[in-house]
């Protein structure tokens, strides 16, 4: 081993790094590598803005790589890598980071409620041959895969490349659930075992460079950007969760919708609630915009259902044997989101939606009905979520429960970038977007 790269995941869902020397580890435990904070104020382009409290050249953080995530990186032999939490020069908490906002509010939920959240991420890419850097707006990237959605052909005309992806998440201690091809040309999926939330996000980032990464040593290029082509099916970044209690599933077993406990009700109530909020955390890019269209299976309503891949909030409910499988899925995001504010946002929706700590007489939230087949095709139906980042970015800064459990510099750092990227593609057609885009995540 020679190295390992330090990452995070800055505003604009790009992962950042700083690679020490193996031999240089433990100092970078004991004292953290220095980074300026105004990466939280880049955007997408690698243009900075600037918010009320962060922005400009003054400052300096600590990275401190937590061990206990440290994997030797299959895929790029001769590296590892860790993920860090910041930190001020004087060893105190940085306000604005995205993994520390994680943390709290898990541990928000289990102090207040004594509920642990298991979460976990499926990744969606498009493989291409070649940089997509280098396909203008108006060409078409060339795909490894000629058969149909879903098809065998696909897995048959892939099979060494989703061999070495399979082979590389294993020998790093990732834990595979499904890999499959997916709708659009050239598309891919990826899921992985649940986590505690910090470490669902954790492993979302390990993911996406293992594929990336073997993507390379294939002569592929692996995009996780919401869209590749805007006139067809983008990719998703969808988050599922559950809540336990005492080693019980609280998506189970109780009297609740299919099976709920009051618990998991008011939970999804609360997330149901701020999911227009949210999109500013789960569809941070104005691609996200591509993506979340009716009648494509990326949730672009603001309803709930039983097994509705319509449904921006999926239900899964578990049955029988499976009855700890039982778990929602927040289906309206992607990955252009940063994974830790991701699961953080929803976490501290939830929490609102419970309402007062465990113990007390407040009764939590209540979902409204279901909603069954496709919302686009309902008169009257429920409404559409925002559209644009522009709506998504005034329903967040209108939302009392993401600002509080922010805090104000990172809910303003946030708010900037957001600002920020919509005045970059101000006037851009949906073809500019895509091609701006598709190659940065």
């Amino acid at each position: 081993m020679h190295g390992t790269a330090l990452t995070w995941v800055d505003n604009a869902g790009l992962t950042r790094v700083k690679a020490v020397p193996v031999d240089r580890l433990p100092q970078a435990v004991g004292s953290g590598v220095g980074m300026s904070p105004c990466f939280d104020v880049y955007l997408v382009d690698d243009s900075m803005t600037a918010g009320e409290y962060i922005g400009g050249p003054d400052g300096d953080l600590r990275l401190v790589p937590d061990l206990d995530r440290l994997t030797a990186l299959a895929a790029q032999p001769g590296w590892a890598w860790a993920p860090v939490d910041r930190y001020e020069q004087d060893g105190t908490a940085y306000a604005a980071c995205q993994r520390g906002f994680a943390r709290r509010m898990a541990e928000r939920a289990r102090a207040e409620h004594g509920v642990e959240l298991r979460m976990g991420f499926e990744t969606e890419w498009v493989a291409t041959r070649g940089p997509l850097s280098a396909v203008g707006a108006a060409d078409a990237p060339e795909y490894p895969t000629a058969g149909p959605a879903y098809g065998m052909t696909r897995l048959v005309e892939t099979s060494d490349y989703l061999r070495d992806i399979l082979a590389a998440l294993t020998a790093q201690g990732v834990e595979v659930l499904q890999l499959h091809p997916e709708y659009a040309a050239g598309q891919f999926e990826v899921s992985v075992a649940p986590s505690d939330p910090v470490g669902a996000a954790d492993l979302a980032v390990l993911v996406r460079e293992t594929v990336r990464a073997v993507s390379l040593r294939h002569g592929l290029t692996a995009s996780f950007a919401p869209v590749v082509d805007p006139g067809g099916v983008g990719s998703g970044g969808h988050l599922h969760l559950s809540l336990w209690r005492e080693g019980r599933n609280l998506c189970a077993g109780g009297e609740g919708p299919f099976g709920m406990t009051p618990e998991c009700e008011a939970f999804l109530a609360g997330v149901l609630r701020e999911l227009p909020a949210l999109l500013a955390l789960g569809a941070p890019s104005p691609a996200s915009y591509l993506r979340l269209r009716p009648s494509r299976w990326a949730g672009a309503f603001h309803c709930w259902g039983l097994e509705n891949r319509e449904a921006a909030l999926r239900f899964i409910a578990g049955r029988g044997a499976t009855a700890d499988g039982a778990n929602a899925e927040v289906k309206c995001v992607d990955s252009a989101a940063n994974p830790y504010l991701l699961v953080g946002g929803v976490i501290a929706a939830g929490l609102a939606g419970l309402g007062e700590p465990a113990g007390t007489e407040r009764a939590g939230a209540r979902l409204p009905a279901p909603v069954a087949g496709d919302p686009a095709h309902s008169d009257p139906g429920p409404d559409p979520l925002p559209g644009s980042l522009a709506r998504a970015l005034a329903r967040f800064e209108a939302s009392p429960v993401l600002r509080a459990a922010l805090g104000e510099p990172l809910f303003d750092a946030i708010r900037a970038v957001r600002a920020g990227e919509i005045e970059l593609f101000e006037g851009a057609s949906d073809r500019e977007i895509a091609a701006a885009t598709r190659g940065r995540y």
